[in-house]
């Protein structure tokens, strides 16, 4: 099953309303010009509503709506021009038959090749004050186009040159004088546009703006500049989809002078609020909210988005969330109703799963829909990963999503849980039983372990994903950590640093060679010497030879001398190896290495175990040092 991450016109939040709030709005305005901004951070649902916005206008009569995707032409050279060049080509292609149409467009797209004439000239950039260049810059446009046809090259059109220039030239006819008159040519650019609003007999036109804060600040200002030049035209709408806070953050990489602000609002909000008359601002999703978006999405997912069933759900949920705060979260009863009594298997899944990660999605994505859709893309494709490998028994659904929490949000967090889970032999994190008592003020029995008395403990991230349900304490967390994997390392394979690589073949090698990588192993963070100490003692496993000493033995002592944390690892790996294979040396080679008393009495204990198999070179071995540490 995957989760389209794409806009849609199917409403699955109630979005419709802030729609035809808009188209509403558009329509109360008469002839008057108006601006419009859907604000919301990135993956609120800004699309999904411009898509609805732009159906709903589409049924208006003598009404033409124009959709420009602002990160689309990203890279073009001149993004101003470009929006007038689509607005006006639109109009051209949605009136084809009509002469008049024709005829006023090609004016105002002789205009617009003005003003990118103008700009080739030497890196003109249109002001935010006029939009229209100087005289001597077009003059500099006809001098370069003159000097090159005077001495023509093969790779150059002659004719698309000299078409150029005349162009051009036809412009400076019009004389200096009404070329430094900048503000007359603002009007004429717009009495020519309103001329073929005439011709296209249109009422309204609505430009939908989308994507605009995925452009880098030099586009995004172009094309919020290309705006300003309709603002004063009647029977123009603009309607923006965009996170307000980084179109800020364009405005002020763009105009870095900008003095700094004189009241509560700084100048790139002053900006903005200028540009957008009316904002709308897309809401966060609460938990029940969250709970009714998930059901649809997985329930439109398996039936299909015109399947009778589906569409009956998406009606009882609009009821459900009309009214949020009374909501039910889109509950058994409520779904069965919609369902005709009988609930399809793949809705009563579908609400299963909604209701189990609910409660960490909401908490951990901030309610942001595209957030939730790629969290659930992630872990379906997991749980089908485990169950391919056999593990299904193995996972829990909200414990995995639980654990994907802190790996897609907090990183570094997860790195140590799941290092802590690969290092015990249980897969248990005792820190993390302890952390989720303290969050919920409970008191643990035991030490405190380390990793609670140092950031752990004084995380707020930490402690408030800690507080989510369900609770880690006591869970062998080592499959989840093996499907949430994604690079080589953990419970997983080879080393993949070079230079961790290079200290395993050393404490692979002779004991003078092991010896002599001490001092790198002592440089090795915590993590690091784990992970070498997994891929020693795995290779030693793989060999399956133990009569004699293998290679590998003297680095694992190498490497719990330096970083006497590992001792227990080093029990558990011994107590893994098989009896009957095992040679003198097993306990013969370990006189220093376990310092710990508890892992020490370990360690005797599983000696006294040795000297009593029926391995006669290992038992004779286990009772001679047994004699030995008695004296």
């Amino acid at each position: 099953m995957f989760l389209n991450d794409q806009e849609t016109a199917t409403d699955l939040l109630y979005y419709e309303a802030i729609a035809k709030t808009v188209v509403r709005l558009i329509g109360n305005t008469g002839e008057a010009p108006v601006t419009i901004g859907v604000h919301g951070d990135w993956g609120a649902g800004k699309s999904s509503v411009l898509k609805m916005t732009e159906a709903a206008v589409a049924k208006e009569p003598k009404t033409v709506c124009i959709w420009f995707n602002g990160w689309a032409f990203e890279g073009f050279e001149d993004a101003k021009t470009v929006v007038m060049e689509t607005i006006v080509d639109e109009l051209r292609r949605a009136r084809p038959t009509s002469t008049k149409v024709a005829d006023a467009a090609k004016k105002l797209l002789k205009r617009i090749d003005w003003l990118k004439i103008a700009r080739k000239a030497g890196g003109l950039a249109f002001t935010a004050a006029t939009g229209i260049p100087t005289l001597d810059q077009i003059r500099h446009v006809v001098d370069l186009a003159s000097s090159v046809i005077s001495s023509p090259q093969d790779h150059i059109s002659m004719e698309k040159l000299r078409s150029a220039a005349k162009e051009a030239k036809d412009y400076i006819k019009e004389g200096k004088e009404e070329a430094e008159r900048l503000p007359d040519h603002i009007h004429e650019f717009r009495k020519e546009f309103v001329q073929l609003l005439d011709a296209a007999e249109i009422t309204k036109l609505v430009v939908i703006v989308d994507d605009l804060d995925r452009c880098l600040p030099k586009t995004a200002v172009a094309t919020l500049e290309a705006i300003r030049l309709f603002l004063l035209v009647d029977r123009t709408a603009f309607v923006i989809g965009a996170d307000e806070l980084m179109i800020e953050y364009a405005v002020r990489e763009h105009f870095p002078d900008l003095p700094p602000a004189s009241g509560p609002i700084g100048y790139a909000r002053n900006y903005l609020e200028k540009l957008i008359q009316v904002p709308f601002r897309v809401p966060a999703l609460g938990p029940a909210e969250t709970r009714v978006y998930i059901t649809l999405l997985l329930a439109e997912a398996a039936l299909g988005s015109v399947d009778g069933r589906f569409l009956a759900l998406i009606e009882a949920a609009r009821e459900d969330m009309r009214l949020p705060w009374k909501s039910r979260g889109f509950d058994h009863a409520t779904v069965q109703q919609a369902c005709d009594g009988a609930i399809p298997q793949p809705v009563g899944q579908a609400q299963m799963l909604a209701a189990q990660v609910t409660g960490i999605l909401t908490e951990g994505t901030g309610g942001n829909p595209r957030q939730i859709k790629r969290f659930l893309n992630t872990l379906l494709l997991r749980e089908a990963i485990a169950e391919e490998r056999g593990l299904s028994s193995e996972i829990a659904t909200p414990v995995l999503a639980k654990i994907m929490l802190a790996e897609r949000f907090y990183p570094a967090f997860y790195e140590q849980v799941s290092k802590a889970a690969a290092a015990d032999p249980r897969g248990i994190v005792e820190a993390l039983g302890h952390l989720e008592d303290d969050v919920r003020g409970v008191a643990s029995g035991g030490p405190v372990p380390a990793a609670l008395e140092g950031d752990w403990a004084k995380n707020e991230w930490a402690r408030r994903w800690a507080g989510i349900d369900p609770k880690l304490k006591g869970v062998d967390l080592r499959p989840y950590v093996f499907v949430t994997r994604d690079k080589r390392g953990v419970l997983g394979g080879l080393v993949a640093a070079s230079h961790l690589e290079a200290i395993v073949e050393r404490l692979m090698g002779p004991t003078l060679t092991a010896k002599g990588a001490a001092d790198d192993v002592g440089r090795l963070p915590a993590p690091e010497a784990e992970e070498i100490l997994e891929v020693i003692c795995r290779r030693i496993v793989e060999t399956d030879a133990f009569l004699k000493k293998p290679k590998g033995v003297d680095g694992i002592d190498v490497i719990v001398k330096k970083h006497p944390g590992l001792q227990r690892r080093v029990i558990d790996f011994l107590k893994g190896l098989p009896t009957e294979k095992l040679g003198a040396w097993a306990p013969t080679s370990w006189a220093n290495t376990f310092t710990d008393q508890t892992v020490a009495a370990e360690f005797e204990a599983l000696r006294e175990g040795w000297a009593q198999s029926g391995n006669a070179a290992l038992k004779t071995a286990a009772e001679l040092t047994s004699k030995r540490r008695g004296r």
